[in-house]
């Protein structure tokens, strides 16, 4: 790095170091439900990024794909510029036809859960699948393996299910239902990275796995997300649909990586047509830069840390509200280590109020909340006239809908933070609203 560079980049730690959070005043500071933890690092790299001009794909996605895929112990992973991408090419892959007799056909089903968001379900349409919703426990806000299983039938392909507010679903068992059924396991891991199951963390035991990194998320590259498997198979076709469905697996601003650029004969094209304009799939660019990419090889790095702080924000916030009457406090998945996404909250029928009356009174106090996402999502309209199956009552995605709510346990919430909102929900408890 130049002396030049250098200088630029301290008088960029200055900035940051002048911009920091000023002192937390309750009531009056806004206690956000989510947000990044962006430190002076962060700022640095983006910037050291953007000097260089790494306007597109590039050495820092190269290096975040490799440094991701092996904190999960994985064989490949590919950025892309959002999580609904990565569940979209993740799942699209399965349909490819280079799978043979594997892949997934028009008409197939895929299980899936009705309470949670929309694109963990909305590829599986968008594909011509079956979605088959199943519904979820309160408290802990995952399916079971027994509802999966119940759920397999004759035409059931895949699974693919995201982990709800980074608890776990029982994803050992679901994991074994697939293996034993031949079925596809996709783990929608965008809310979990950094949680475990059964020691092992989550991402890990499907065919692929997607995350996000939204600024919500554990770690953030501003929009952004990724696609994992360590099956090579999986990971050519998912480069593919990525990079415009093109056969050549060249890097960004390389050329003839394969040593065999113009003595390709592929499809009905001429021998020797260029390898870097050859189309195997139906694909799409979703790509992300390099400038986010930066910023997530300096966000991974403090990916564990992130967990630690979560995990001791839900736990402060679980014991300030132990015992509050009318509500349901969450809980983690048997055998589960949560990074934690939210907390979540289920107002209960015996209580003297309401979520909506709850929800107010905190955005009185300038504390945030937000829904369980969709809630049952075979009630919104996008999904009315829609082919899908329900296997067993959704009772409990209906009452989510209606009654449940969550706020914030992210690394930037400080313990006088969480004891504020603990604190001010347990007022309201308490006052016979």
């Amino acid at each position: 790095m130049d002396a030049e560079t250098e200088h630029i980049l301290e008088r960029v730690r200055e900035y940051h170091r002048a911009r920091e959070e000023k002192e937390f005043v309750p009531g009056v500071t806004p206690v956000q439900p989510s947000g990044a933890a962006l430190d002076a690092s962060d700022r640095v790299a983006l910037v050291e990024a953007a000097l260089d001009l790494r306007i597109a794909a590039g050495p820092s996605t190269q290096r975040f794909e490799r440094d991701f895929a092996r904190y999960f112990g994985l064989r490949k992973a590919h950025m892309t510029n959002s999580g609904s991408s990565a569940n979209l090419l993740a799942l699209t892959s399965l349909t490819s036809h280079t799978l043979g007799k594997d892949k997934l056909r028009t008409g197939d089903e895929v299980i899936t859960v009705a309470a949670g968001f929309p694109t963990t379900v909305n590829p599986i349409i968008q594909n011509g699948l079956i979605p088959v919703f199943v519904d979820v426990e309160l408290g802990t806000y995952n399916t079971t393996a027994e509802r999966v299983l119940a759920a397999v039938g004759p035409r059931t392909k895949a699974i693919m299910i995201a982990h709800a507010l980074g608890n776990p679903y029982p994803v050992a068992d679901v994991a074994a239902i697939a293996a034993e059924h031949g079925l596809y396991l996709i783990e929608d891991n965008c809310d979990a990275v950094g949680s475990y199951h059964r020691g092992r963390l989550t991402g890990t035991f499907g065919d692929l796995a997607t995350t996000s990194f939204y600024p919500a998320h554990h770690i953030t590259t501003g929009e952004g997300g990724c696609v994992l498997t360590r099956s090579p198979a999986l990971a050519r076709i998912v480069e593919q649909l990525r990079d415009w469905g093109r056969d050549c697996w060249c890097e960004p601003g390389k050329d003839n990586t394969c040593f065999k650029r113009f003595d390709y004969q592929l499809g009905t094209l001429p021998h020797g047509y260029d390898h870097k304009y050859i189309f195997t799939h139906l694909g799409y660019n979703l790509k992300a830069t390099d400038i986010q990419a930066a910023l997530g090889v300096s966000q991974l790095s403090r990916l564990d840390s992130f967990g630690k702080a979560r995990r001791a924000n839900w736990q402060r916030m679980h014991d300030g509200l132990a015992g509050v009457p009318g509500l349901l406090l969450p809980r983690a998945t048997e055998h589960s280590d949560p990074s934690w996404f939210g907390f979540a909250l289920t107002v209960t029928p015996e209580a003297p109020f309401t979520r909506r009356g709850l929800e107010d009174f905190l955005g009185s106090r300038k504390i945030g909340t937000r829904r369980l996402f969709g809630g049952n999502l075979t009630r919104h309209p996008a999904y009315q006239g829609r082919d899908y199956r329900v296997v067993g009552e959704l009772t409990n995605s209906d009452i989510i809908t209606e009654h449940t709510l969550w706020v914030g346990v992210h690394p930037s919430l400080t313990d006088e933070m969480i004891d504020h909102v603990a604190g001010s929900i347990r007022e309201f408890a308490g006052s016979g609203h």
